[in-house]
């Protein structure tokens, strides 16, 4: 006559396994964190944009600009927008000069619009920046948001070894507002780039800070530019101040900036001759 198993009785094999589920528990939950970890980009290393100066890439996690992530600039006083500005754009043209795709610049109305000539003055091709005039603050984050959606991505520019990922898309997009970045706005932003390897940057007005979760904030007042037979800016010159860096170091640099080799430099070690010291010199226009 068969007898039917104990409902609480356990067979020496079903015991084994529930042991070693029992020991695995630790190892499948780390297992589980690295698939979540992964699946949120969390664990891939971020791609970064350089500034090709060890002095300056030293101080930022991965040795540059995280792409995908959120950078605040401002000028360091009043009368410094333009440099800021300049400083910025030479940021955008820096990432257009290593991948394929455009660069979108929206700009809170009331602000000048940059100009083909000084575009160019920064190495910058006008026909690959679009810009676009929004009637406030809230409409300038709104674009950058949906233009970060629609997809923030550049590919390697050809017979270049560019770090974007494949495929089109905007290479920089960067915002020109009139107040500090809201920390919900910034939020938002961050939320989206985080889908992209594109170069994002806001500019706000000098004294206007505003907690936020951008990850490096730069203050950017203008240097002694080198100048030509002629008088006219050869290569522009920040003093560039890293007030705060997400998992690095802040820093103070006097930097120049070649636009025919996209390169920034020690003020000086462009030319070949010591970096400058002391204070900035006379203010450049606007770009």
């Amino acid at each position: 006559m068969s007898q039917r198993p104990h409902p609480h009785s356990q067979s020496p094999d079903a015991s084994h396994r529930a042991d070693g589920d029992a020991t695995d528990v630790p190892a499948r939950l780390a297992s589980l964190r690295a698939r979540v970890a992964l699946h949120h980009g969390r664990d891939a290393p971020r791609k970064t944009l350089s500034f090709g100066v060890h002095a300056v890439d030293g101080h930022l996690p991965g040795g540059g600009l995280g792409l995908g992530q959120l950078h605040e600039v401002a000028p360091a006083a009043e009368g410094d927008e333009p440099a800021a500005l300049g400083f910025a754009l030479a940021l955008v043209a820096r990432r257009l000069a290593a991948v394929r795709g455009e660069a979108l610049l929206v700009i809170a109305k009331g602000h000048p619009m940059p100009y083909g000539h000084g575009l160019a003055g920064l190495g910058l091709d006008p026909n690959r920046l679009l810009l676009f005039e929004a009637g406030s603050d809230r409409d300038v984050y709104r674009a950058l948001e949906e233009a970060l959606r629609a997809g923030g991505n550049g590919g390697p520019a050809a017979g270049n070894g560019g770090q974007a990922a494949a495929g089109g898309g905007l290479a920089a997009v960067a915002g020109l507002v009139d107040a500090g970045i809201p920390l919900i706005q910034s939020r938002r932003l961050h939320l989206a780039g985080a889908r992209t390897d594109g170069l994002l940057v806001v500019l706000r007005p000098a004294g206007a800070e505003s907690p936020n979760v951008a990850a490096t904030r730069w203050r950017i007042a203008a240097g002694k530019a080198l100048r030509d037979r002629f008088g006219c800016i050869e290569r522009p010159c920040w003093r560039v101040r890293l007030d705060r860096c997400r998992n690095g170091r802040t820093g103070d640099w006097l930097l120049e900036w070649d636009h025919a080799t996209h390169r920034f430099g020690l003020a000086g070690a462009l030319a070949g001759h010591p970096p400058e010291a002391g204070a900035c010199g006379p203010r450049a226009g606007r770009p």
